[in-house]
């Protein structure tokens, strides 16, 4: 009876092997049909039964299943089903876990739809599974372009920086501090500090994944990876003891920026000391007696802002339109050209209120028109003063103008005291991998100072920036020191002070009807006079030879034409019953447009596409005495941004399209040239 059971179990296992062999065989050959009909999507799917069913012929189909993912993945990119694309990677990867041509090519689709950092992830594990995988080897080092901002590597070449810290380091470890947390830990070189010191337990986090997976590569190259613990997050979803087993009497960081709060060091440390830390040590801080070993502590301990107005060409050229007309085209006094930084103070998102430049190394250079002041200080080591930077009531500061010369910016710099005994300074003057925060002067009347003249500021800490806004002068009859609002000897001398500085801001703005925000290398490019004078020479070099061909024939017209005259002729222009078309597609605020209307009989087309740069392009259009139906802004008529550069009308063709192909930084535009290809098929008769 026995036997018989024994028999039969056999005899249905034996039949659902060979049905599952069955089944495995026909779905291979469907796969395989499916393949042949470019019926990818099918093929996958009886290739994920194979696999399911027969782990065994992984190796077998391998290849062939890489490439029907490969083509499915391709389909579904092209259909928009991102989520079923990014599903079936994860299927593949279930299966093939440590297959490096899979992870590199999930990567390459990540990095397409602009999610870097988990791209750069796929790479470096690609790389990982396979050293001389070409392919990935070079998808890696791309992304890690675009995610490792170059500063990293400016730091790390800052020798001065790095025997500071150690040194600031080894100080509070040997001084008890033997639990440390790295904030922000970049490459990890703080950690590995704190760990030569002698630190029992050091922890780290981190919230860019390249540069996760990159001090990972660091730490295990200096064999500390089972003595530093490094964890991909930030320092504000750290728990204790879910991370961290307990508080740490040390934190280590270097989240600062030019602007020294605009990293979210207030944040990440007012956390800190609410979560991760030991308390701080009461007394004297100096007392070196006293162990640090039960309480808590900052590195850098603390700050101290300085600030001083200058005179900087570059700057200005970068952040203020000095010019009233360009190319014949009289810019309209009711408009405000003003960049990012100056719209910062009124608007509703939370934007960067600086820029950065090494002012050791601008262009032109640079002139200090007062004497450094100090704008504020910070303790890191005090809960409450870190709490009630963000509340702080703006403070008032008022400095003498020393030296004549044109407003141009008040530029900002710090020294970060990591302990009581160690420093350092991020000064114009110091040889230092910083740059200096510049905060460009805009809005006023007159930018012209003298000595004696006073120029009154106003500095918070909103949003965690430093901001440093409302900049106006008063006359020298106003003299005063650098003093605070919320100091007595200000009085009512202040006031007045404040109050005449106020005037021509007040005036300026009665005068303005449009603000229009430009980046600052487009006010840059408004600026340039001769930029413009070569386009509306091109442009009326080609509306000429126009006006004498019956044939008429299409020409992109580019920047790079630097030596064309001026040759117009408007009278033979006028004779053309038709008006010429021109489009002018170049990235981001142009006149030229309008420069074109002012040559002949022509109809005009923007592609700006921001309201107020379209509104600016009116009032500037309307100042230079256009008809309304000169200009018209090209986007607003399509549905559809790859129609971009068809023809106005089906019996018309566009006469010019004006391409500027160059970058500022001498590079070529590649998706600006595509539209100059597709121009001459679509837009040119």
């Amino acid at each position: 009876m026995l036997n018989s059971r024994a028999r039969s179990h056999r005899g249905l296992r034996s039949g659902r092997e060979a049905s599952r062999q069955e089944l495995v065989s026909r779905s291979l050959q469907s796969a395989q049909h499916c393949l042949e009909n470019q019926d990818f999507g099918t093929a996958y799917a009886h290739y994920l039964l194979v696999l399911n069913l027969a782990p065994e012929l992984k190796n077998d189909v391998k290849e062939t299943f890489q490439y029907t993912l490969f083509k499915w993945a391709e389909e579904l990119d092209s259909l928009a089903r991102i989520q079923d694309l990014f599903n079936c990677y994860e299927q593949a990867l279930e299966l093939f876990p440590n297959d490096e041509v899979i992870c590199n090519s999930m990567g390459e689709h990540l990095f397409r739809m602009g999610f870097r950092d988990e791209a750069a992830g796929y790479f470096h594990k690609a790389v990982k599974l396979n050293p001389d995988f070409a392919d990935a080897k070079e998808n890696f080092y791309r992304v890690a372009n675009w995610l490792v901002e170059r500063w990293h590597f400016i730091m790390l070449n800052d020798i001065k920086r790095n025997l500071t810290y150690q040194k600031a380091v080894e100080k509070m470890v040997h001084s008890g501090c033997k639990s440390v947390l790295d904030i922000g830990a970049g490459t990890g070189i703080l950690s590995m500090f704190a760990k030569k010191a002698g630190a029992l337990h050091v922890y780290a986090c981190e919230l860019s994944k390249t540069m996760y997976e990159l001090a990972s590569d660091v730490i295990t190259a200096n064999n500390m990876e089972g003595e530093i613990k490094l964890m991909h997050m930030k320092s504000l979803d750290l728990e204790i003891p879910k991370h961290i087993p307990e508080r740490v009497s040390l934190v280590v960081t270097e989240t600062v920026d030019a602007g020294l709060f605009g990293e979210g060091i207030v944040e990440s440390l007012i956390h800190a000391w609410e979560h991760l830390l030991l308390q701080p040590k009461v007394g004297d801080p100096k007392n070196n007696d006293v162990s640090f070993e039960d309480y808590g502590q900052v590195i850098p301990a603390g700050a101290t802002v300085f600030g001083m107005a200058v005179e900087c060409k570059e700057i200005r050229r970068h952040h203020r339109v000095g010019i009233q007309e360009v190319a014949s085209v009289r810019l309209a006094d009711t408009v405000e050209f003003c960049s990012p930084t100056h719209a910062s103070v009124n608007s509703e998102e939370t934007l960067e209120p600086y820029t950065t430049e090494k002012l050791s190394r601008i262009p032109g250079g640079y002139m200090p028109l007062t004497e450094p002041f100090q704008v504020m200080t910070v303790d890191f080591n005090n809960l409450q003063e870190l709490k009630n930077l963000a509340t702080r009531k703006p403070c008032k500061i008022s400095v003498p103008i020393t030296r004549g010369g044109l407003l141009d910016a008040v530029v900002v710099w710090f020294v970060l005291h990591l302990d009581d005994e160690h420093t350092l300074s991020t000064s114009p003057s110091e040889e230092t991998c910083w740059e200096q925060a510049v905060y460009p002067v805009q809005g006023l009347l007159d930018y012209s100072r003298k000595p004696g003249d006073i120029v009154v500021l106003e500095v918070s800490c909103q949003d965690c920036y430093l901001r440093i806004q409302k900049i106006s002068v008063s006359p020298s009859e106003c003299r005063m020191d650098v003093e605070r609002e919320n100091t007595p000897a200000l009085g009512n001398e202040a006031e007045l002070c404040s109050a005449l500085a106020s005037l021509q801001t007040a005036s300026k703005l009665d005068r303005v009807g449009c603000e229009c925000v430009l980046e600052s290398t487009e006010i840059a490019l408004l600026n340039n006079v001769a930029y413009h004078e070569c386009f509306k020479a091109a442009i009326s070099k080609v509306l000429s030879s126009f006006s004498s061909n019956t044939e008429l024939q299409s020409m992109d017209v580019d920047g790079s034409e630097r030596n064309l005259g001026e040759s117009q002729n408007k009278d033979s222009l006028q004779t053309s019953t038709d008006p010429f078309y021109i489009l002018d597609v170049s990235e981001g605020f142009s006149i030229l447009p309008i420069i074109a209307g002012k040559l002949g009989p022509v109809k005009a087309y923007s592609s700006v596409e921001k309201q107020q740069h379209q509104i600016a392009l009116n009032i500037i259009s309307e100042a230079n005495h256009f008809p309304k139906e000169t200009l018209e802004f090209w986007l607003s008529h399509l549905t559809d941004e790859s129609s971009v550069l068809q023809r106005p009308k089906s019996d018309k063709l566009w006469s010019i399209i004006i391409l500027d192909v160059i970058e500022a930084s001498g590079l070529i535009q590649q998706e600006v040239m595509e539209k100059a290809a597709i121009s001459r098929l679509l837009g040119c008769g």
